[in-house]
């Protein structure tokens, strides 16, 4: 069934006549359901001409003593009531056959003034094949798909000045239309394309989907279409850092909705010329969202940072925790980038006991995504074996917000240490047995010197929730610790020339260095435990 009515037949016959192509003509006569966008455009075109016959015949039969059939024709082309003189060439785009039909002047396609093709060749099931080939060339893995669009943003100032023209000729009538009647470009685009992107790689649109298509038009031919709009809008256009050029939409848009109407028709032609050539494809894109890995490491390098050892341009230490991880899962994930992330950090010479440290990589646009937990548990066994210095347990795929679980044990958790120390005076078991007596210690730690250069300079109160010593010999003894998140164990130690107070040295009144220092547990219950 055809989704124009009577009531839509000047409208229909002014856009047509004006250089509109069919399925815009559908938006601005509020067609808003998507079965009439879905036919093929040729189909479209010919039921549009069959409409509106009557139109051109109801145009002859109002006038007395119709002249004879070749003037009348004549009449026709050259615009009854003065249609198709709002054509901006003078020339009328459709025609009267002397079958009676109506046909373009034009055997070759007439690009739409309003959307530069975008309804017309870019809606047909040989452009989205082409589309389809991209996307399946790219080596993606996906089981649906988000399809995003970018229009050249002086789409919406001919809209605007197609939205004028209809809206006055209305007005003649005592109808109105407003913005929001209108059908957008990009949801007609979609009601079209969606079902043919479907069919043709067999998997359902899903707007939360990880996987996006997203192709981006452009129109140099009529790129300049909204610079008038700056000279009237200044405001509306400040450049950005992050945009090549200021006519971004939504300034468009923006200055679209201050201008004043007779401002605009001043300055741009209603109806909007017609173009030549169609717009043109920038670019197809396909890319997939981040996922997210998880698991606990244990670190037993005293020569092994957590992160790569980088000064001044300079590599200090050839590997790291996060590169003897994250190298086998970008290999497997076929990922771009990544990012490392865990629940605090151990410096270069302290090793990570017990269950370990949580941590988790994004994994940026990777191309593989499906895996089993044998594939999981497969991969953290390779890991394992491909180095002494670590091994990982956990390993598995979390969601972006569980991270977050890890984040809060940062600053919120307790952490156990083990470490030796030093003392430059004598001592004997009796000496260091008060430690143990002491619950819930609160210390003042000033930015420790050796990290001041990353860190902002602050005094922060942690607490030692208890200790524990063992007597080695008169200068040293092995200290365990339970402690507040967050806490300096190194300062803490031996004071940091006063910036931790109190410290070990302050408690025993001698002066206390530390040798070894070992993370024997990180009080965080994430990720979840999976059996080995």
């Amino acid at each position: 069934m055809f989704p124009l009515t009577e009531e839509n037949k000047h409208v229909a016959q002014l856009l047509l006549s004006t250089g509109t192509c069919p399925r815009c003509i559908f938006r601005f006569c509020g067609v808003d359901f998507h079965a009439p966008y879905q036919r093929p455009y040729k189909e479209l075109l010919n039921e549009l001409q069959k409409f509106l016959e009557t139109e051109k015949e109801e145009l002859i039969s109002d006038v007395p003593n119709p002249p004879p059939k070749k003037i009348r024709l004549q009449e026709l082309e050259d615009g009854i009531d003065g249609i198709d003189n709002l054509s901006q060439n003078g020339e009328g785009r459709v025609s009267i056959l002397e079958d009676g039909s109506i046909a373009s002047k034009n055997s070759n396609l007439n690009v739409c003034n309003v959307c530069l093709g975008i309804l017309q060749e870019f809606c047909e099931k040989e452009f989205i094949k082409k589309v389809c080939q991209k996307v399946e060339a790219s080596g993606f893995e996906f089981t649906n798909l988000v399809f995003s669009v970018s229009f050249p943003p002086q789409l919406s100032v001919r809209e605007h000045a197609a939205w004028l023209l209809v809206k006055q000729e209305m007005g003649k009538q005592n109808l109105s239309l407003g913005r929001n009647d209108i059908v957008q470009l990009k949801e007609a685009y979609k009601w079209i394309t969606h079902p043919l992107f479907s069919e043709e790689l067999g998997v359902p649109i899903d707007g939360k989907s990880l996987f996006e298509v997203s192709v981006i038009f452009a129109h140099p031919e009529t790129v300049e279409d909204c610079h008038f709009l700056r000279a009237i809008c200044p405001d509306c256009f400040k450049p950005a850092k992050n945009k090549q050029s200021v006519f971004t939409r939504m300034a468009v848009v923006k200055a679209l909705n201050k201008i004043k109407e007779e401002d605009f028709r001043k300055q741009f032609p209603c109806p909007p010329n017609s173009p030549k050539a169609v717009c043109t494809v920038l670019e197809i894109e396909c890319a997939h969202g981040a996922v997210f890995v998880a698991g606990r490491y244990n670190k037993y390098s005293r020569n092994l940072p957590q992160t790569p050892w980088i000064i001044d341009g300079e590599r200090k230490l050839e590997s790291s925790v996060e590169e003897l991880i994250s190298d086998h899962l970008l290999a497997v994930f076929k990922a771009e980038s990544f990012n490392f992330s865990s629940s605090g950090r151990e410096d270069v010479d302290v090793r990570t006991l017990g269950n370990g440290r949580p941590f988790a990589i994004e994994l940026v646009n990777p191309h593989r995504v499906h895996f089993t937990s044998q594939e999981i548990k497969e991969l953290q066994q390779k890991i394992n074996n491909s180095s002494n210095k670590i091994q990982v347990r956990d390993l598995q795929l979390v969601t972006r917000e569980a991270i977050g679980h890890m984040k809060e044990g940062e600053e919120e958790k307790t952490k156990s240490y083990s470490a030796l120390i030093w003392t430059n005076k004598a001592i004997q078991k009796k000496d260091i047995e008060f430690l143990n007596d002491i619950k819930d210690l609160k210390i003042d730690q000033k930015t420790p010197l050796r990290v001041l250069h990353r860190r902002p300079l602050a005094v922060r109160t942690r607490i030692i929730h208890s200790m524990e010593t063992r007597y080695v010999d008169e200068h040293h003894f092995h200290l365990y610790l339970k402690t507040q998140a967050g806490t300096y164990i190194k300062e803490f130690v031996h004071g940091d020339f006063g910036r931790t107070k109190p410290n070990i040295g302050s408690l025993m009144n001698m002066t206390a260095d530390i040798l070894e220092l070992d993370v024997e547990s990180v009080d965080v219950d994430w990720p979840p435990a999976l059996d080995d």
